[in-house]
C-alpha cells in the first residue's frame, strides 16, 4: 500500500522533502499558497530525478504521485508523515500546526524543518503536542542523509522510533538529539563558522571566494568523511586524542577568533559580501549551481559508499533495504520459475558514469555486466561465504556490443541467459535493456577456480545442481542474437 506524505510549504527545503518522499515511492500532497509553487517544486524534482537514483546501486521504487492542494486540510488527509517547512516565525508555525491537527490523522508524525526553534516551543498550544517534533534536514534534502530528530519530554519513545523508521526507509540518517537546545547541533557549529567568516570579510582579511577555497580545498574534505573529532584524533598521531588536546589545547585561550563578538550587520557589510559573492559565482544561475552541487555530492557520496564509510554507509544500508524482497535477492532454490532470462541488475545510470558525449561510457557497460555476473554467481551459490571457503569464478573472456545510448538517470536492467553451466565453465549472455529497448549485450565465459591453487577446479554440488537446472530451462529459449560474435564479424 502506497504511503502518503504531506508537505506544508514548498520552498527549497519543502521541495527537497517532496522529492525525497516521492522518489522513494510515497504519494506526496503539497500545500503552498505561492502561485509559483508548482514550477519551483517541479524544478527541484527535475534535479532530484537526475541525481538521487544514481546514489543507489539498485533501482528505486516506482515514483509516487504528486498533487497540489489549495487547503491544508485537504493536503493532510490520509498522510502518515506531515512535514512543515514554513517561514521561521513561531506564530506562523503555531497557526499551521493548529490547522494541520484539526484535519490530520492523530497517529501521523508531524515534523518541523525548523533550524532554530526547540520542539517544546513548537508544541505550545497544540491540540496534541506529542505529535509534533523537529525533523531538521540539510539542503539538498533529497541527497544529504542527515536529519536532526529533536523531541521534547512529551514525545513518547515509540513515536520517536516510528519517526526514525520512516526516515531510515527514505535512505536518511536520523540523528536523535537527546536534549532540546536552540539551533540543535549542526547549525550551532555552522553559526560559529559563519560568524568568523563575516569578520574575515569585514576586516579585509579574505574575500568570500578565498574563504570558500580554504574550506573546499582543505578541512571540508576531511570533515565530509571523518567529522571533527576523528579528524583531530588522527592529527594527534599515534599518541591519539590526548596528545592532540595537550598540544593544541592552549591555543583556545589565544585571541584567534571573534566567536563571542558579532560584526555590525549593516548595509555596508551586506553590500561587500553580496558583491564578492556575485563576482565569485554570479556567472551561473542558481539552477546551474544546484546541478554542479548535486554532481559533486553524488561523486563524493558514491566514493564514501564504496568504502562503506560515513554517509556512504547509510547509502549502502538503503541499497540493501531496497534489494531485499526483490528479484535481485535470494538464491536459485527460491525461484519457482527459471524458464526466462534472469534479472541480475536493475539500477539508474549515475551522473559519474557518463562521458563527454553525455552517455554511459564503455567502462560502465563492463562494470554493469560484471555486476550482473556477480549476481548470477551469488544466485547459484557462489556467494561471499562460498568464496571465503576457497572457491570462486574468474572471468576468462568477455565481448560487449553497444546497441544504443544510455544517459544519466536512465533505468537500466540486465537479463541473463545461461548458455552453458557444466563442470568448471559458466557461459553467460547478458542483455541490457532500457525499458523494452536493448542497449547492449555482454557475453562472458567464466571458469571455476580454487583460490588456494589458483587453478581450475570443480564447483560445489549445490552450484552444479543449480546451474544444471537453469541451463536446462534456458536451452529451450531461442539462442540470443549476437552470441559468439567478434569484432569485424559479418553482420
Amino acid at each position: 500500500m502506497t504511503r502518503v506524505a504531506s508537505i506544508i510549504g514548498g520552498g527549497v527545503i519543502g521541495g527537497g522533502w517532496a522529492a525525497r518522499f516521492l522518489l522513494n515511492g510515497w504519494d506526496v500532497r503539497v500545500f503552498d499558497p505561492d502561485p509559483e509553487a508548482t514550477r519551483k517544486i517541479g524544478e527541484v524534482l527535475a534535479n532530484a530525478r537526475r541525481s538521487l537514483p544514481g546514489l543507489s546501486d539498485v533501482a528505486l521504487p516506482a515514483e509516487g504521485k504528486l498533487s497540489f492542494h489549495a487547503e491544508i486540510a485537504e493536503a493532510v488527509q490520509g498522510a502518515a508523515w506531515i512535514q512543515e517547512s514554513v517561514p521561521e516565525r513561531l506564530e506562523i508555525k503555531h497557526r499551521v500546526f493548529a490547522e494541520v491537527q484539526a484535519a490530520c490523522d492523530p497517529q501521523a508524525v508531524i515534523g518541523s524543518s525548523t533550524s532554530g526553534f526547540k520542539p517544546s516551543e513548537l508544541q505550545q498550544g497544540a491540540a496534541r503536542p506529542e505529535q509534533i517534533l523537529v525533523a531538521h534536514p540539510f539542503n539538498p534534502v533529497y541527497l544529504l542523509p542527515l536529519v536532526e530528530l529533536v523531541p521534547s519530554p512529551v514525545n513518547a519513545p515509540e513515536g520517536i522510533e516510528t519517526a526514525k523508521g520512516v526516515l531510515q526507509g527514505l535512505g536518511m540518517f536520523p540523528l536523535h538529539v537527546r536534549k532540546e537546545i536552540d539551533a540543535h547541533i549542526a547549525d550551532r557549529m555552522l553559526e560559529a563558522v559563519w560568524r568568523e567568516c563575516l569578520w574575515l570579510v569585514k576586516d579585509g582579511v579574505a574575500t568570500t571566494q578565498e574563504i570558500d577555497e580554504a574550506i573546499r580545498m582543505g578541512f571540508g574534505l576531511r570533515w565530509a568523511q571523518m567529522g571533527i573529532f576523528d579528524t583531530y584524533r588522527v592529527a594527534g598521531g599515534e599518541a591519539g586524542m590526548k596528545h592532540f588536546m595537550a598540544q593544541f589545547g592552549p591555543c583556545l585561550e589565544w585571541p584567534w577568533t571573534k566567536l563571542m563578538d558579532v560584526p555590525e550587520f549593516n548595509d555596508e557589510l551586506v553590500d561587500l559580501i553580496a558583491g564578492q559573492s556575485d563576482a565569485q559565482s554570479g556567472h551561473m544561475s542558481i539552477r546551474e549551481m544546484e546541478r554542479h552541487r548535486d554532481d559533486n555530492l553524488v561523486g563524493i557520496l558514491r566514493a564514501l559508499k564504496a568504502q562503506n564509510w560515513g554517509a556512504g554507509a547509510v547509502l549502502a544500508e538503503q541499497d540493501a533495504r531496497q534489494k531485499a524482497g526483490t528479484d535481485l535477492a535470494g538464491y536459485a532454490e527460491d525461484m519457482a520459475d527459471v524458464s526466462q532470462p534472469i534479472v541480475t541488475m536493475r539500477r539508474a545510470v549515475p551522473l559519474d558514469w557518463t562521458d563527454y558525449n553525455g552517455h554511459m561510457n564503455e567502462s560502465r557497460y563492463l562494470q554493469s555486466f560484471c555486476d550482473a555476473s556477480d549476481r548470477f554467481m551469488e544466485l547459484v551459490g557462489c556467494d561471499a561465504e562460498y568464496i571465503a571457503s576457497g572457491g570462486s569464478y574468474f572471468t576468462a573472456e568477455t565481448h560487449i556490443r553497444h546497441l544504443a545510448e544510455a544517459h544519466a538517470g536512465d533505468l537500466i536492467e540486465v537479463r541473463t541467459h545461461l548458455l552453458m553451466g557444466q563442470g568448471k565453465k559458466m557461459h553467460l549472455f547478458h542483455t541490457m535493456y532500457r525499458g523494452d529497448e536493448p542497449v547492449a549485450t555482454g557475453e562472458h565465459m567464466l571458469i571455476h577456480v580454487s583460490l588456494e591453487t589458483r587453478r581450475p577446479s570443480a564447483p560445489s554440488d549445490r552450484i552444479e545442481a543449480n546451474m544444471a537446472r537453469i541451463a536446462a530451462a534456458h536451452a529451450e529459449l531461442p539462442r540470443p542474437e549476437g552470441v559468439g560474435r567478434f569484432i569485424g564479424a559479418p553482420r
